[in-house]
C-alpha cells in the first residue's frame, strides 16, 4: 500500500538524502526592486522567472514558505508583485538586518515548521544568502541554495558566496531540479499537470519540447493560454 504524505493525496516519497515536499521549508529572501537593480552577474529577468517558477512549485506541493524583506520603505522597495501574487495574503517578515538569521521572527518562522531542511534563495548571494546559510548550518539545519534564484553585484561576489556556502555544507540546486525532486515520479498524477504547466510557462526549451511531444507525438490539442487583454488606462490622477 502506498504511503500518503502529510498533505493528504500526494504519495509519500522516500528521503535517503533527497528533498521531499514533507521534509523541507522554503525561504525566499529580499526579492525586492533595489536588490535586483544591483545584480550584474546574470540576467535579471531570468532570476525573476526562476523565482516565480520555484514559488509556484511550492504551492503545487503545499510546502511551508517563509517570505522576508529588508528595509522595504527606506531602501529596497516592496517584494516583487509577481511573487506576492503567488502567495496572496502572506506578508513578508520585515527586517533591518542583512542577515535574516539575526532576525528572531525569521528564525521563529523556520522553527515553527518543524523541518530541518531549508531550501533558500535570495538577493544578494554574498550577504542575504550566504550569512543565514552559514549560521543555519551551524544551528543544525541542512540548507539547499537555489542558485538560479540568487544573484549578486558581480560574478566574483556570487561565485565566492557559492563557494563559501558549499564549503560550509550547503547543497547547490536550481528551481527546476528542486521541483523535479519534489515530483520524482511521473506516475504521481495529482501534481503532474501543475508541474507541466510550470514547465511550459517558465522553462524555455524544456517547455516547448513538452508542448511538441503532447501535440505532435501524442496528438493532444495545443495548450490554451489566457488571451492577452490590453490593460485599461488608469483614471486621471490615480498614480499621483
Amino acid at each position: 500500500m502506498t504511503q500518503q504524505s502529510s498533505s493528504g493525496g500526494r504519495p509519500k516519497l522516500s528521503e535517503k538524502g533527497l528533498l521531499t515536499p514533507d521534509n523541507c521549508v522554503v525561504a525566499l529572501i529580499d526579492h525586492q526592486p533595489q536588490m535586483l537593480f544591483g545584480v550584474s552577474n546574470t540576467d535579471r529577468q531570468g532570476i525573476i522567472n526562476s523565482v516565480i517558477a520555484l514559488a509556484k512549485a511550492t504551492r503545487v506541493f503545499q510546502l511551508p514558505v517563509v517570505l522576508s524583506a529588508v528595509e522595504t520603505k527606506s531602501f529596497s522597495g516592496y517584494m516583487w508583485p509577481q511573487l506576492r501574487a503567488v502567495y496572496p495574503g502572506q506578508e513578508p517578515i520585515e527586517r533591518s538586518s542583512m542577515n535574516s538569521w539575526d532576525d528572531k521572527n525569521f528564525v521563529a518562522a523556520i522553527e515553527k515548521t518543524g523541518r530541518k531542511k531549508i531550501v533558500l534563495a535570495g538577493l544578494w548571494t554574498e550577504t542575504c544568502v550566504a550569512l543565514p546559510t552559514v549560521q543555519a548550518i551551524h544551528d543544525g539545519y541542512e540548507v539547499y541554495v537555489v542558485e538560479d534564484c540568487c544573484g549578486d553585484v558581480s560574478q566574483l561576489a556570487h561565485d565566492n558566496a557559492m563557494k563559501r556556502v558549499i564549503q560550509a555544507g550547503a547543497k547547490p540546486v536550481t528551481a527546476l531540479s528542486t521541483m523535479l525532486e519534489w515530483q520524482r515520479d511521473w506516475s504521481h498524477r495529482g501534481t503532474y499537470d501543475a508541474v507541466m504547466d510550470i514547465v511550459k510557462n517558465h522553462f524555455g526549451a524544456y517547455g516547448v519540447g513538452v508542448e511538441y511531444a503532447y501535440t505532435m507525438v501524442h496528438g493532444l490539442p495545443t495548450t490554451k493560454f489566457a488571451e492577452y487583454v490590453i490593460p485599461v488606462p488608469a483614471a486621471a490622477g490615480a498614480h499621483s
